[in-house]
């Protein structure tokens, strides 16, 4: 300790400083607080110019002896004002008015009183930078707090993000109680994943996405109704889908099918319409079945208002005077339908009419080309003769055949409508068939029939509304194939036949 100091010399106790009082409350901010006496400042002396010589330094002035060490000072040294205000702002900036005046008070003594139980006195002027008091202490000890919290939060946070993104919920087990799911065209992965979570087929759209990643047969699942069962792994759910068994409610029916079921030469029977969608309204879910008999389907289609079933009522007015028993014929186009187990036959009937009428506007009925005379519905009765009369490659033949004949008042003279009525699919007829009555036998009645005799294809309908060019009056089978010959007398008809037996095409 420098020699020269000042014998510390006995001063009055510090005056007993009150306790620091508590946090204010709402009810302490709305009574102004008590105003304070200004803040001594000290001024920093103005430094001479650079070109000035400075003055001697004056000599250093010493602190007054302060008080013996166990008793604590009350001389406060102050802060530079820019020190003090760059301080106080930015700590008032970070953390709003939240203090109020007598809290500033109480950090003030505080900061005091720390500053003064250094053991030597510091001159006033001294160069080194002041202590930082408690104040700026608690500040980084508070950042350090929000920094560690901060971290925190972010791990937190990152944690979970990870767990969104990479982690999924997935059932166990192949499931449990029997549910339909419907996929629809052009849905994808993602889709069906979603579609099968909302059904409770899978926990989540995740599990059945990331099972299907391994099992790139998924990507060829077709649109249609599908039987699963609830609560499934998404392993599970990915295998069972690619079934073939999985999949229901599947009506397909081919161009010529008829209403009613065809016997066949040997004996076996061809499903008509009515008992292909009687077989695809089966399913068994649960236990228990789902089928809709075919008199049901037929009592519908015979009694029900056919508009209100969906049948363009151009086919509609139509039939309203043929028999109800055919009325309905023709009017269900060939293709494949999906309809759901479980529907009554009025929600199969009429599912089926709407996307049938769908498909004959595609294939240009009622608003496509025609021939003179020829109203919507008869197009589509002559589509449906050709169908059964020809192959593809010989439709536009066919067609100009029966509009020749028409024109000429002839007789069409087909076999198809005499079989027809028969439920047989031969070509040929003997004379006691053709000698039969009846409003289906153009062998005996001029015209056309009174409504279709099978389901027509699009493009049995464009021959009809297109036919070829040709004076034809006359074709027959003639070969194992299933061509054709035409003729335009009756004289190379029969030459036709004769060759046609000679290569025993029927």
């Amino acid at each position: 300790m420098p020699q020269d100091r000042p014998v510390p010399q006995d001063r009055p106790a510090a005056q007993e400083r009150p306790a620091p009082r508590d946090r204010p409350t709402r009810a302490d901010r709305a009574v102004p607080p008590p105003e304070r006496a200004e803040r001594p400042r000290r001024h920093r002396v103005a430094e001479p110019p650079p070109e000035a010589v400075a003055p001697p330094a004056p000599p250093r002035r010493r602190r007054p002896a302060g008080p013996p060490p166990d008793e604590r000072p009350t001389e406060v040294i102050e802060l530079d004002d820019s020190f003090y205000d760059e301080e106080e702002d930015s700590f008032l900036d970070e953390y709003g008015n939240e203090y109020d005046e007598s809290e500033e008070d109480y950090y003030d003594e505080d900061d005091e009183s720390e500053e003064d139980r250094r053991a030597e006195p510091e001159y006033i002027d001294d160069d080194r930078p002041p202590r930082r008091g408690r104040r700026e202490k608690k500040r980084r000890a508070f950042g350090w707090v929000a920094a560690i919290a901060v971290i925190a939060l972010l791990a937190g946070g990152a944690w979970f993000g990870i767990d969104k993104i990479f982690g999924y919920e997935d059932f166990e087990g192949d499931g449990t109680s029997d549910v339909l799911v419907q996929v629809m065209g052009g849905d994808s992965t993602n889709a069906i994943g979603t579609r099968l979570a909302e059904s409770g087929v899978v926990a989540s759209p995740k599990a059945f996405v990331k099972a299907a990643e391994d099992d790139s047969r998924v990507r060829s699942v077709q649109p249609g109704y599908y039987q699963l069962k609830k609560q499934m792994s998404g392993t599970s759910a990915v295998s069972r889908l690619i079934q073939p068994t999985a999949r229901v409610g599947v009506l397909q029916l081919r161009a010529g099918t008829q209403l009613d079921d065809i016997k066949q030469p040997d004996q076996s029977t061809t499903d008509g319409v009515y008992a292909q969608l009687a077989k695809a309204s089966c399913a068994n879910l649960d236990g228990a079945s789902t089928c809709v008999p075919v008199e049901e389907l037929r009592k519908v289609a015979e009694d029900g208002d056919l508009v209100a079933l969906g049948v363009p009522k151009w086919a509609a007015d139509a039939v309203a005077k043929t028999d109800k028993k055919r009325r309905i014929e023709g009017l269900i186009a060939p293709g494949v339908y999906d309809v759901k187990p479980g529907w009554n036959a009025t929600e199969l009937l009429s599912a089926v009419f709407k996307e049938s009428a769908d498909r004959m506007q595609e294939a240009g009925l009622p608003d496509g080309p025609k021939q003179a005379t020829m109203t919507p519905y008869q197009t589509l009765v002559i589509a449906s003769l050709i169908e059964r009369e020809g192959i593809k490659k010989d439709f536009e033949k066919v067609s100009r055949v029966i509009y020749n004949r028409l024109a000429k008042n002839m007789k069409l003279e087909l076999d198809s409508t005499v079989n027809y009525v028969l439920d047989r699919p031969m070509v040929r007829t003997n004379r006691d068939d053709r000698s039969r009555p009846g409003p289906y036998n153009t062998y005996l009645n001029t015209g056309l029939p009174p409504t279709p005799i099978s389901a027509p294809s699009k493009e049995a309908i464009a021959a009809a509304q297109k036919p070829a060019d040709g004076e034809w009056l006359f074709f027959v089978k003639c070969d194992k194939n299933g061509m054709s010959c035409f003729a335009v007398t009756n004289a190379e008809h029969d030459k036709n036949v004769a060759e046609a037996l000679a290569r025993g095409a029927y």
